[in-house]
């Protein structure tokens, strides 16, 4: 919201001392964001006048149109006499009235004006446009055309009010009665101590028979309706420039007079308004929901097509207008057209204003449904004073019986739904309470005072909340109230005080831990938003009952394309990996550790917690049962190379063993046994996917995946060739650990190592023969390692040779060559009884 602070003047008397500046230090400790102080009129100096065009002498010797022009300025220029002047535009003629920079003018950008020859003839001066005095859009691209009425001679620079100070406020979605003048002036006069004079306290006449026919069919969409004529309008009329000008600094664009004069009002009282063109309304004004798949075109010329959720103004036709959010093109205002050959001049006439307040919500969901997002809706969504529609739509009608010459009919509509005051009842010292600050009943009910709140009551406040205050509707929120008016630097800095002897948990210790391994590894930790939306899912080939699919949805996502909080971390990974490929940058190690979202099969509705006090143990866990699983996941992404080349020799690719490899070092981190064996999930090859085990409390639970993943994923998302990626459900693995790690056992006595190779069919998992010769071992195996995998045509179609190396160890006597070997006798006769394995070359 962009503030002038020439107009703030209007309803606030500040004292002339204070500047933009000032101001903006009050506005800030008050709570709003004032984000700049724009100095409107910097570097332009004078002499700026406005002159009058006496002659026009076009050149034709050049390239580009040029014309040669006396101006009169009056004594403006210290002789009286008319001031020669080149200039190529062309949108004014003899007679009219421009604004003129004199010699020794400085214009911003730091232009300055002299006299000069240019094109053959001497220049003494500039007519200038808007753009070049920085004045904003003023809806034409040429020269300033003045109304006739201002005299010769006089400075420009007061006229065209070309020097003051905008507040530039970004308001918040809770604060959308600063939207307006009426609410910063409101908060200005707070923070001053001084009196407002609300724009809004006007004679409003009531609501009688003869107002224009006005039917609301949905009371809970549209609460209030508000409709005024007004006749008579002098079609040639044009913003006079005060008006222009306000408009302008407050960042919009001058259109037609009937249109600056909604905006401004707009501006002023935060009410969005509407002017129909009565002539072209067919029957009488209707609100309801739209039917689904109705056509409309709006203002901007797009024709839509609806959603049974919007909010329509209609006729007897249909759709006018998309309630709250922007008008049909159908009854526009008409701008005046001068027929060729009478020189009548055609344009509206006759309008009818409508001042009506919305549900925000249902506005919010069309304007972002449409993507339409207007200056109307922007209010609407965040919390218009339903109680200011009358007060508006009288403002203009006043402007445009002043300013149009139009009369106003005695016919008023005014449609209002039941309700009753909003009231909250608080105790008196609820607001000591959560600031921790002893202010008093006094200051607290004082200062809701001041926020428009009525206060009844003496240890129990009843108050009753201004109209256009929707977001007070909690004892907290009138706390907030009280603290922000007395003052945020005000409130003590306690620090708080943790009992001694605690570290952190063993989760987070794990999770650092990771995280360095990871890192050592060669990876990079890759942060991303918890963010995605469902087709995403399907990019990554997951069944149509997979859990994932199970997303947690927000009701007001960033994006309307990720609506949902994420269940895998994939999506946002393989994202980062592709826009990095995409740069330039190919060989790729990342990882991120992070929380997931598990919807639950039927969602809960959260409890409030108090803030006054410590939530009970029944609380918290009544909160809990009703928010989603939110296991916390490590995952991992690979692709290009994964070892340099160099004079060192060959480098190798990444590869879906690196997948697995660090799978393992989180589990040797987290002191878990991790089974690796094959298996077949969604993203992954198939034959390329290995499933990652863990065992908890004596049951087997899948704890991830890791591999290669299938090439449709790789072409759907835009990945690289053999892209790999793993993810680990961390709190399982955790479950799954073994806890404390014992102290290593230093063995005095010398180890004695037996390899064995064992051929199988080439379906069975090493890891299984693994098991199996660990098990078969017994308790002497004090490691082994597979060392080779052979396939060929020594060994048989189908098969293959896995080769291990078995080291056993005895920790009170050195073992005997025939231990050794009947332990790895044993250890074959297993894997031979589990997988069908014979020794090789048996």
């Amino acid at each position: 919201m962009r503030v002038p602070l020439s107009w703030l003047r209007e309803y606030v008397d500040l004292p002339a001392t204070e500047t933009g500046r000032d101001v903006q230090t009050r506005l800030v400790a008050a709570g709003l964001e004032v984000e700049t102080v724009e100095q409107l009129g910097a570097g332009l100096k004078g002499p700026l006048v406005v002159g009058r065009v006496l002659t026009i002498e076009e050149l034709t010797e050049f390239k580009k149109p040029i014309r040669h022009c006396t101006v009169d300025v009056g004594q403006a220029n210290g002789t009286g006499e008319p001031q020669e002047i080149i200039c190529g535009a062309r949108n004014f003629a003899v007679g009219d009235k421009v604004v003129v920079a004199l010699p020794g003018a400085v214009l911003p950008g730091d232009f300055q004006i002299a006299e000069r020859k240019t094109y053959g003839r001497m220049s003494r001066g500039m007519i200038c446009s808007s753009s070049e005095l920085d004045m904003g859009d003023d809806g034409t691209k040429g020269i300033i055309v003045l109304p006739p009425e201002y005299e010769v001679g006089i400075d420009a620079t007061e006229l065209l009010e070309l020097f003051d100070e905008v507040l530039d406020i970004a308001v918040t979605p809770d604060r959308g009665y600063a939207l307006s003048l009426r609410g910063v002036a409101r908060e200005t006069a707070t923070a001053y101590g001084l009196p407002l004079r609300d724009p809004a306290l006007l004679d409003v006449p009531g609501p009688n028979a003869y107002g224009y026919p006005v039917n609301v069919s949905d009371p809970i969409g549209c609460d209030r309706f508000t409709a005024r004529t007004v006749v008579g309008l002098d079609p040639e009329a044009r913003s006079p420039i005060w008006l222009q000008r306000r408009l302008q600094k407050a960042g919009m664009r001058p259109i037609s007079l009937a249109v600056d004069i909604t905006n401004y009002v707009m501006l002023e009282l935060g009410q969005p308004l509407h002017a129909y063109d009565r002539t072209r309304l067919d029957g009488p004004i209707g609100v309801r929901r739209a039917e689904a798949g109705e056509k409309f075109t709006t203002l901007d010329g797009v024709n839509r097509v609806l959603d049974a959720g919007d909010l329509v103004i209609t006729d007897s036709r249909g759709p006018i207008g998309l309630a709250g959010v922007m008008g049909g093109a159908n009854t526009e205002i008409a701008d005046a057209e001068t027929h060729p050959e009478t020189g009548e001049v055609k344009g509206t006439t006759e309008v009818v204003i409508e001042a009506a307040h919305f549900d925000p919500i249902s506005i919010a969901r069309t304007a972002r449904r449409h993507k339409l997002a207007s200056e109307a809706s922007r209010r609407f969504e965040r919390g218009v004073d339903p109680e200011a529609g009358a007060a508006a739509a009288q403002r203009t009608v006043d402007l445009l019986v002043l300013l149009a010459g139009g009369t106003a009919e005695a016919g008023v509509t005014h449609v209002v739904a039941p309700s009753a005051p909003r009231t909250v009842t608080m105790r008196a010292d609820h607001p000591d309470r959560v600031a921790g600050v002893d202010y008093g009943r006094e200051t607290v009910v004082r200062r809701l005072q001041e926020v428009g709140c009525d206060v009844y009551g003496q240890d129990e406040l009843v108050v009753t909340v201004p109209s256009w205050r929707p977001d007070l509707a909690a004892p907290n929120d009138l706390a907030e109230e009280v603290i922000r008016l007395e003052g945020y630097e005000n409130l003590p800095s306690t620090l708080p005080k943790p009992p001694p002897g605690r570290g952190l948990t063993e989760r987070q210790r794990l999770h650092r831990r990771l995280g360095r391994a990871l890192a050592s590894a060669g990876y990079v930790e890759a942060l991303n938003y918890p963010f995605i939306g469902e087709q995403v899912l399907d990019q990554l080939g997951l069944a149509a009952d997979d859990p994932k699919r199970r997303l947690v949805t927000l009701v007001n996502p960033l994006s309307d394309e990720e609506p949902a909080l994420r269940s895998t971390l994939l999506p946002g990974l393989l994202g980062a990996l592709r826009r990095n490929d995409g740069r330039g940058s190919h060989d790729l190690a990342l990882f991120e550790t992070g929380l997931v979202f598990q919807a639950g099969e039927t969602p809960g509705v959260a409890l409030r917690l108090p803030v006054d006090r410590r939530p009970t143990d029944e609380e918290i866990a009544e909160l809990d049962a009703v928010l989603p699983a939110q296991p916390r996941h490590a995952a991992v992404v690979l692709a290009g190379a994964r070892e340099q080349a160099g004079w060192w020799g060959k480098g190798r690719p990444a590869e879906w063993a690196d997948a697995v490899e660090a799978a393992r070092s989180i589990a040797a981190e987290a002191r878990t046994e991790l089974t690796v064996r094959q298996g077949q999930y969604g993203p992954w090859h198939p034959g390329r996917c290995a499933e990652l085990v863990v065992v908890v409390d004596g049951e087997e639970r899948i704890a991830g995946h890791a591999g290669e993943l299938h090439p449709r994923v790789l072409k759907a998302l835009g990945l690289p060739a053999r892209t790999c990626a793993m993810e680990l459900d961390l709190d399982l693995v955790e479950q799954a650990s073994a806890g404390t790690v014992p102290a290593p056992r230093i063995a005095t006595f010398p180890v004695a190592t037996q390899d064995v190779a064992l051929v199988v069919d080439g379906q069975v998992p090493a890891a299984e023969v693994e098991k199996a010769l660990t098990d078969g071992a017994g308790e002497l195996l004090e490691s082994i390692r597979l060392f080779d995998v052979f396939t060929g045509e020594q060994i048989g179609e189908g098969k293959k040779s896995l080769a291990y190396a078995l080291r056993f160890r005895a920790p009170d006597r050195t073992l005997t060559v025939e231990e050794a070997s009947a332990a790895r006798d044993a250890a074959v006769a297993l894997a031979s009884e589990r997988t069908g394995a014979v020794l090789r070359g048996a």
